[in-house]
C-alpha cells in the first residue's frame, strides 16, 4: 500500500509541476532559443562591421547590410548597383516589432534607420522594397517601414508584408492599413524556397505554402508638415525563429534626393581637386625651373 501511495504521489506532483511550467509550442523540430549574439553580414553570410555595409549615417539593430544582385532579389528599378536590407537571420530579440502596435508572439528581427533629413509639406517621400521569406503555414512573418519625426515618434505606417499561405501579402494581413501609395496595391507571394544570402543558413529553403518573395514594389508617401524625419524599415520572426524572413530597400530619396549621405566626394569635386594639385605641381617645377637657370646663369 505505501508503494501505491507513493507511486501516486509523484503522479500527483508531476502534475502540479507540469501546471505550473509554461506551456512551449514545439518549434518544428528544435526548442526555441533566444539569440542574443547576431551576424551581421553583406549578404554572403561573412560576419563583418555593419557600419562599413550601410550607407553613412544610417543605423542598424540586428542583422542589416548592402548587397547586390543575389537570388531571387534582382537589383531595383532605380538602376542602382546594389540595394539594403535587413534579415531576422542572427537577429536580435525583441528588435523588428512594429513600432504602432505590436501583433503579439514576435520573437526576434532587425531594424534599419536612415539618418534624419529635413522636409518641407507636400515633399514626397519614395523608395522601393522588395520582402522575402522561408516561412509560410501559420508562421506569419512580417516586414514593415514607418516615418519617423526626430522626436523618435512614429508619423506615418509606410508599408507592411506580411506570410500568409495564399493571396496578397502586400499590404500585410492583419495589420494597420499604410498611408503610402503601394504600387503595385497588392501584391501575391511568388512561391518557392528563396535563394537569397541575407537569409543565411534559410536560404533556398521553404516551410509549406507561403513561402517566396515579393519582387519590388514602390511606396511613396506626400510628407504633410514640414519638419525633421527619418525612415525606419524592420522585420521579425513571428512564433518561433526558424525559417528566416528578410527585406530589401532600395532608392530612398526625399523630393528626388536621396538619402544616402557619404563622405566620398563626387567626381565634380575630384575632378576640383586633381585639377587643383596638377597646376600647383606644374608651379612648382616651374619655379624649379626657374631656380635652375638662374644658378646656371
Amino acid at each position: 500500500m505505501r508503494l501505491v501511495a507513493l507511486f501516486a504521489s509523484a503522479a500527483i506532483f508531476a502534475g502540479f509541476a507540469a501546471a505550473q511550467s509554461p506551456v512551449v509550442k514545439p518549434v518544428r523540430g528544435r526548442p526555441l532559443v533566444a539569440r542574443m549574439q547576431p551576424m551581421r553580414s553583406g549578404g554572403g553570410g561573412t560576419p563583418t562591421d555593419p557600419s562599413s555595409l550601410i550607407p553613412t549615417g544610417w543605423t542598424c539593430a540586428g542583422n542589416c547590410g548592402t548587397d547586390g544582385l543575389d537570388g531571387v532579389v534582382p537589383l531595383s528599378p532605380i538602376g542602382s548597383s546594389k540595394y539594403e536590407w535587413v534579415s531576422t537571420a542572427s537577429g536580435v530579440n525583441g528588435v523588428g516589432i512594429l513600432p504602432s502596435g505590436a501583433l503579439g508572439s514576435e520573437i526576434d528581427g532587425s531594424t534599419l534607420s536612415t539618418s534624419v533629413f529635413s522636409a518641407t509639406a507636400g515633399t514626397s517621400l519614395n523608395f522601393y522594397f522588395n520582402y522575402v521569406t522561408s516561412d509560410g503555414a501559420g508562421y506569419a512573418d512580417y516586414a514593415w517601414a514607418e516615418l519617423f519625426n526626430s522626436a523618435n515618434t512614429p508619423v506615418a505606417l509606410l508599408f507592411t508584408a506580411r506570410t500568409v499561405a495564399a493571396g496578397s501579402i502586400v499590404p500585410g494581413s492583419g495589420m494597420p492599413a499604410p498611408l503610402a501609395t503601394l504600387t503595385p496595391a497588392s501584391v501575391p507571394i511568388i512561391g518557392g524556397g528563396p535563394a537569397w544570402g541575407p537569409l543565411g543558413t534559410s536560404t533556398g529553403t521553404c516551410y509549406n505554402a507561403g513561402c517566396g518573395y515579393t519582387g519590388w514594389v514602390n511606396s511613396n508617401y506626400v510628407i504633410p508638415a514640414a519638419g525633421s524625419y527619418y525612415l525606419k524599415v524592420g522585420v521579425v520572426n513571428w512564433l518561433d525563429n526558424e525559417y528566416d524572413s528578410g527585406l530589401a530597400l532600395d532608392g530612398v530619396t526625399i523630393g528626388g534626393v536621396p538619402i544616402n549621405p557619404t563622405s566620398v566626394p563626387a567626381l565634380s569635386t575630384w575632378a576640383v581637386v586633381l585639377l587643383g594639385g596638377a597646376l600647383l605641381l606644374l608651379g612648382m617645377m616651374a619655379a624649379m625651373r626657374r631656380t635652375a637657370s638662374h644658378k646656371i646663369g
